[in-house]
């Protein structure tokens, strides 16, 4: 039995940038939904989690980086609901194990390395025929999550906001997290995606082939901005650390360089640019992933 998400706060986030934009500016903090199930990666598991249950698998395969939030959380999942787990990692194995890699092989996982030609061509049946070989009947979860389960699961987050907001910011890497945001919304409100990938043009796409499977209906209340980057995936600047410091010393949320860090800077900056209409407020997704600290600190 999968259990319900905990009930996590909103907090409002005071800071003279934001007075002098007329902009209010609240933290959804998912962060605290679970104990080892952090941020959206809870809500982008439990229907694949289910629907792998229901169809009598014992064992969840997905695909990520050496420091994929999604691999970590894929991880506590199996450890929590007595899933057997393999992850696929991007690159050649590299000992010591990082914090992400080491917590998910003392959770049961078993980690299976991919070089990074053989990686982009991971979805072709070449290499699933190769996988299947070695691990046997496996449930397959993509990378980062984004199915339209993992849709599913986000539109669930609308639900459990109980404060008013005008548009919903998240950071994007495979898109899934906003998908489910949009489909939860209906209409209503905005939504901003923001990317944390170089180059990810291709997320429109992806977001809008994602509500078609998901609910087979489009929306035109949402975007997303590729400016933030910051020179690609787990990528950081100095800038962007300096960021991270000061918003945790001001505001005493803790970010990360991946995801969470990022999005903050881009809405700070956008603010200050005045993207926003004064009286408009803004509601940001913390995902956590905070594991990732263990690089940035």
């Amino acid at each position: 039995m999968l259990l319900s998400p905990l009930a996590t706060p909103i907090e409002e986030i005071h800071d003279r940038l934001l007075e002098q934009a007329g902009v209010r500016l609240l933290v959804k903090r998912l962060d605290l939904v679970h104990p080892v199930i952090s941020g959206n990666k809870w809500y982008k598991l439990r229907y694949n989690l289910l629907t792998a249950r229901e169809q009598g698998f014992k064992t969840l395969l997905s695909f990520g980086g050496a420091y994929s939030n999604h691999i970590h959380a894929l991880a506590g999942a199996g450890h929590c609901y007595g899933f057997k787990t393999i992850g696929v990692i991007r690159g050649e194995e590299h000992l010591p194990l990082n914090p992400t890699l080491q917590f998910a092989v003392d959770h049961g996982m078993q980690l299976e390395y991919l070089n990074r030609v053989d990686y982009r061509l991971k979805n072709s049946s070449e290499i699933t025929e190769k996988l299947k070989r070695k691990f046997g009947e496996y449930y397959l979860i993509p990378e980062g999550g984004g199915n339209a389960l993992a849709a599913k699961g986000c539109a669930e987050i609308i639900d459990d906001i109980d404060q008013p907001f005008d548009v919903i910011a998240c950071a994007c890497g495979t898109g899934g997290t906003l998908a489910g945001l949009i489909a939860g919304l209906q209409g209503k409100r905005k939504a901003l995606g923001v990317a944390v990938l170089k180059g990810a043009g291709f997320l429109r796409a992806d977001v809008a082939n994602l509500l078609q499977n998901s609910i087979d209906q489009q929306y035109n209340n949402w975007q997303i901005n590729l400016d933030y980057h910051f020179g690609g995936y787990a990528k950081t600047t100095e800038p962007l650390i300096n960021f991270i410091h000061e918003f945790e010393t001001k505001h005493g949320i803790p970010l990360e360089q991946v995801y969470t860090g990022k999005l903050m800077f881009a809405l700070f900056d956008l603010i200050g640019k005045g993207e926003f209409e004064h009286g408009t407020t803004v509601l940001a997704l913390h995902s956590g992933g905070l594991q990732g600290r263990a690089d940035l600190l």
